[in-house]
């Protein structure tokens, strides 16, 4: 899988860096002619342009920086970090919860999501042209690029809410297609054309035991199902959660929590999804994921940034081998032998995002899991406990637990199963881009935020607003989310 990483920049250049003044028209579609369509006539060439989908997830503005003030700074799971005077643009803003639509988060993830989009949309228009290139595959890739397509749109309609659907290449002279553009849709419409999406690709990827050594990090079966049951999860369809979950099938929790961590459990048998970086030349790294999180000062090796919270620490019982898989603290040593001296400008770091090979380097090796087994579980738990089966729902909550060298919860009743597993979310998920909008789903925000001090407005802080630029853009088409 390694290699679907190989940046292709000559393909990305030419047909995916271009855009127009429109907002969100990236459209190149005029620089496309047949003959060079026909260059990429072959499997190898129908492949690259669901690749270059994949290389999206690299980008700084994608899976880094910005991503990580949203989901993770944003939360109670995390405090800016770095130095007091260094903002990191607007993360101090995000951790106060007192970011605008100016804010360059709110306006870099919008944006990355949409390119990302727009390379969907191009394979998927061009892929089935590929006449040449094997059926079998051209299928495979379709399914692959609408399960990417599909993971976007989540990813911007639990941010913003309800967002403009875009589903081929816009056409730069349609009125109709600016239009298109420009409006945003209701949530249940954006969740609608997710669910789609995700249904075409079941029926198209194998899986994950079926790809073969090289090509095990693409999107499969197995993910399909997991996504879709967590579509299911946030809008509470209680019964397609389960019965999604029981669809993602040849996974297991493994045994050791922290390995999963390091470069030796990169697509290991509890991996459903996740984001490959490899920190070796010509292949790419997620620019800056671990040098912005690495330990600042004296002895340390990178920005600093999004340092676990007092709340978090807290949040672990004795015992629990998660807390030191996913904590760095200052004063100790880590894994590989590094010592993280006690000079480091901040306590605690993100253990997860550490590369041992590539400390300080700005493309490292460490990925990013989006989708895990352990999730899958703890997903069904959620909905069988909703749907009064709380005994069921405790018994895969405990194997979550047990993995963690804890025993069995104490509760009991479908009220503190509920707090159990929101609880266990929180520890088992931590810095994996989720407990924002975990607090949002459930209802926790309010009371979570006003431990740290810090007022989550109701009403307003469930979304990030939708990007100035875009609503200036949009010139009434989109309007501003409450509170903005």
């Amino acid at each position: 899988m390694k290699k679907i990483y190989i940046s292709l920049f000559v393909l990305s250049a030419y047909f995916f860096s271009g855009c127009s003044n429109d907002y969100l028209d990236v459209d190149q579609t005029e620089s496309i002619s047949t003959k060079d369509i026909a260059l990429f006539n072959n499997d190898e060439g129908a492949t690259t342009f669901v690749t270059a989908i994949y290389n999206k997830f690299l980008d700084f503005n994608m899976s880094s920086f910005s991503w990580i003030g949203l989901t993770s700074i944003a939360s109670d799971d995390a405090d800016k970090g770095s130095s007091p005077g260094d903002t990191g643009s607007d993360k101090d803003l995000l951790d106060a919860l007192t970011y605008n639509a100016s804010s360059a988060s709110i306006r870099e993830v919008f944006e990355a999501n949409y390119e990302g989009i727009n390379r969907c949309n191009q394979a998927l228009s061009i892929v089935p042209q590929l006449d040449q290139a094997n059926p079998a595959l051209r299928s495979r890739l379709i399914g692959e690029a609408k399960f990417l397509r599909a993971f976007m749109y989540f990813t911007i309609l639990k941010t913003y809410g309800g967002v403009p659907i875009i589903d081929h290449l816009p056409n730069p002279s349609s009125d109709e297609d600016r239009i298109m553009q420009l409006t945003r849709k209701s949530a249940p419409e954006v969740y609608s054309f997710i669910e789609k999406d995700l249904a075409d690709a079941i029926a198209a990827l194998p899986n994950k035991s079926e790809y073969a050594p090289a090509e095990k990090g693409r999107a499969s079966k197995g993910a399909a199902y997991a996504l879709l049951a967590k579509v299911n999860l946030y809008q509470k369809k209680w019964q397609k959660v389960v019965d999604n979950a029981d669809l993602v099938t040849g996974y297991s929790i493994v045994p050791n929590y922290a390995t999963m961590f390091r470069l030796a459990g990169e697509n290991d048998a509890e991996s459903i999804f996740e984001i490959n970086g490899t920190g070796a030349v010509p292949a790419k790294g997620i620019a800056g994921y671990s040098n912005t999180q690495g330990a600042r000062g004296a002895g340390g090796w990178g920005w600093g940034f999004n340092t676990p919270s007092e709340s978090l620490v807290n949040a672990y019982e004795p015992g629990d081998v998660r807390k030191d898989a996913t904590i760095i603290f200052a004063g100790t040593t880590l894994y590989d032998g590094r010592v993280v001296p006690i000079t480091v400008e901040n306590s605690r770091y993100n253990y997860k995002a550490y590369s041992s090979a590539f400390t300080d380097a700005w493309e490292t090796d460490a990925n990013i899991k989006y989708l895990r087994y352990a999730e899958v579980l703890l997903m069904k738990a959620e909905a069988l406990n909703e749907l009064d089966q709380t005994p069921a729902a405790i018994l895969l909550l405990n194997q979550i637990r047990n993995r963690a060298a804890l025993g069995n919860t104490i509760a009991v009743t479908k009220a503190d199963v509920r707090i159990a597993i929101w609880k266990e979310r929180r520890v088992e998920m931590a810095f994996e881009h989720d407990r924002f909008f975990d607090l949002v789903r459930t209802g926790q925000a309010v009371a979570a935020f006003a431990i740290h001090g810090k007022t989550f407005v109701a009403g307003k802080h469930e979304l990030f607003p939708l990007p100035q630029a875009f609503i200036n853009q949009a010139n009434g088409l989109s309007t501003q989310n409450p509170g903005y």
